[in-house]
């Protein structure tokens, strides 16, 4: 039966006591990891948020307590009085192994059924299964440092930003649906029938008009909704540092969020982050990693050699030149062990299925040179294309020819990536910087459409003024993302808060004065009346955690995640809901066909 602590009151943590504390009655509640029954001696391990201490019971033990001991199993919750002294049996596999705690009383708070899995580090059992009881997966130590190593990361930001001049402020959670790049959370109005809450995907447009408020510097740690597929590090809610400043250029920014970085990492994990960032541009990442987001842990850069095969007879290469595209690789320094033919089919059947046509190669043995491609090329086009691959013996150089020369490089940059892993040469560390000057505008294939690439609100450079009536793939952009071992942790922008200027960025956009008023009134109306010069960004605080402590998904690192298909497995969540409920939002469901 469960006891009560009426007259106990827990005075330290268990992961704290130490050979200092040998002499101290302590109070200690928690978790028990395990009980050992030794005939006349008996040890718990006690747990709680701050690690284990052994909890001792021998022949001096109180009778009743020494069998309340006896019954203890894994999970109960304890509190237990005792004196601390030093263990006979030292251990180094826990900081309290040198001590233990002689217990004079023992209240049992509350028993536990067997649970579906052991509570411990590494634990075997299946995500799914632990996600289910996530409550219960949350007890192992691994995760709970996490969770409290990102309230740690959360409370520098917010001294950071107030020590800098930023106010927090709170933005709405309910708003007007907004076209912002993914799929809004809708939220039905009981009261307006018909109409429709979003759950805001960024606090974009809100953060804008705290700037024509005057407040001149803004921070908060938002909760923000897309409605998208999931994966490694993305979620359907998410937490960003959102950001925004008057009266500031792009270097402004950037130097607060490279302050920013050096600032968490340092009082978080005292790593000193160098300052500033590399910098490089979207044509130049492009160009060089095949990535917007590029991972500069490792070399193996994208090469061209349209130039060395332009009078080629070799079907592949000889289209894709014709119709626009380009031939470019990367060379795999001495992986020609790893990427046998077995494995090079199954690399091109990788890049197949991420909208490749397929992958040439070459192979430079100990013996010869082997090629997918060579009886269609001289001696002196294959040593061209060697010398110009930067190829050696055992080097193994990978092909992809398209007449799309985005298809080129975005392939190449994800066969970049999968070969780093492989051969297992992406350098530990923290590599950050910065890719700025984006295109304004990206060409949808699927609509047939320009659309802006980040926001419509984004201010284009300064030397793009003269070509806004131009070719739209010639309009750069102020725009800026940080990025961290391929991953973009921030993306942000100075803004148009010239209404001229907005007006012929939104008909460049394809719309018309009442649609861009209909989607943006409220925000163009209050440009009206003296909005300042402003810029800002996002960091996604669940990626910079997951980075930081090298997490493998953003589940690690967040309470209650999501699953692949978008559901809660805890409390299977999303759910139906009762048909009164759907009577009172004036919502009929369709049935989804099988």
């Amino acid at each position: 039966m469960a006891e009560f602590m009426t007259g106990l009151k827990r005075s330290c943590y268990c992961g704290e006591l130490r050979s200092g504390d040998i002499g101290k009655e302590v109070v200690v509640c928690g978790w028990v990891q395990r009980q050992r029954d030794l005939g006349q001696l008996i040890f718990i391990d006690l747990r709680d948020r701050t690690g284990i201490v052994q909890l001792a019971f021998d022949d001096t033990t109180d009778q009743t307590v020494f069998d309340k001991a006896f019954t203890v199993r894994s999970e109960y919750v304890l509190c237990a009085r005792g004196v601390v002294r030093e263990r006979s049996a030292k251990s180094n596999k826990i900081p309290t192994g040198d001590i233990e705690i002689e217990v004079k009383e023992l209240r049992i708070l509350s028993e536990s059924e067997t649970t579906p899995f052991e509570i411990i580090d590494n634990c075997p059992t299946a995500e799914l299964t632990r996600l289910k009881y996530r409550y219960l997966d949350l007890r192992r130590p691994e995760l709970q440092n996490n969770i409290i190593f990102r309230h740690k990361v959360a409370k520098v930001t917010r001294d950071y930003f107030d020590e800098n001049g930023f106010i927090e402020l709170e933005t709405p959670m309910l708003i007007k649906s907004t076209p912002e790049g993914a799929r809004d959370f809708l939220v039905p109005s009981r009261i307006h029938k018909g109409s429709f809450y979003a759950l805001p995907q960024s606090p974009q447009m809100y953060k804008q008009l705290c700037m024509v408020a005057g407040f001149d510097r803004y921070m908060q740690i938002a909760r923000c909704f897309r409605d998208e597929d999931l994966r490694a590090d993305r979620q359907p809610e998410f937490t960003q540092i959102d950001l925004e400043m008057s009266f500031v250029d792009m270097e402004d920014v950037l130097q607060i969020g490279e302050g920013y970085i050096k600032r968490v990492f340092k009082d978080v994990m005292d790593i000193d982050i160098p300052t500033p960032f590399p910098r490089y541009t979207y044509n130049e990442v492009m160009e060089r990693f095949g990535s917007d987001k590029p991972d500069t842990r490792f070399s193996m850069e994208i090469f061209n050699i349209s130039e060395e095969v332009k009078n080629t007879e070799f079907a592949v290469f000889k289209n894709a030149l014709a119709n626009g595209g380009s031939v470019r690789g990367i060379t795999a320094k001495n992986a020609v062990k790893t990427y046998t033919r077995k494995e090079i089919d199954k690399l091109t059947e990788f890049v197949k299925g991420i909208g490749a046509k397929g992958l040439a190669w070459v192979r430079w043995t100990d013996d010869s040179i082997s090629s997918s491609f060579a009886k269609f090329m001289s001696e002196d086009e294959m040593q061209a294309i060697l010398k110009k691959a930067g190829a050696e013996k055992g080097d193994v150089v990978l092909i992809v020819a398209d007449g799309d020369d985005s298809t080129v490089l975005s392939t190449l940059g994800a066969v970049r990536t999968e070969c780093a892993k492989k051969l297992h040469i992406i350098k530990d560390g923290y590599n950050f910087l910065w890719v700025v000057k984006f295109p304004f505008f990206e060409f949808d294939k699927e609509s047939g459409e320009w659309i802006a690439m980040h926001h419509p609100f984004t201010s284009p450079t300064d030397d793009c003024m003269d070509k806004l009536d131009g070719n739209k793939g010639e309009v750069y952009a102020k725009a800026y993302d940080m990025v961290l071992n391929g991953i973009e942790l921030s993306s942000g922008s100075i803004r148009i808060t010239n209404p001229d200027l907005q007006k012929k960025m939104f008909e460049m956009l394809g719309l018309s004065d009442e649609e861009a008023y209909e989607k943006f009134g409220f925000l163009m109306d209050a440009f009206k009346f003296g909005a300042p010069p402003h810029g800002g960004m996002g960091i996604g605080l669940d990626r910079l955690v997951m980075q930081m402590l090298k997490a493998p998904t953003l589940r690690d690192v967040v309470l209650f995640p999501k699953v692949q298909n978008a559901s809660e497995p805890m409390t299977n969540a999303p759910a139906g809901v009762d048909q009164q409920q759907l009577t009172d939002l004036g919502i009929a469901v369709i049935p989804e066909k099988e």
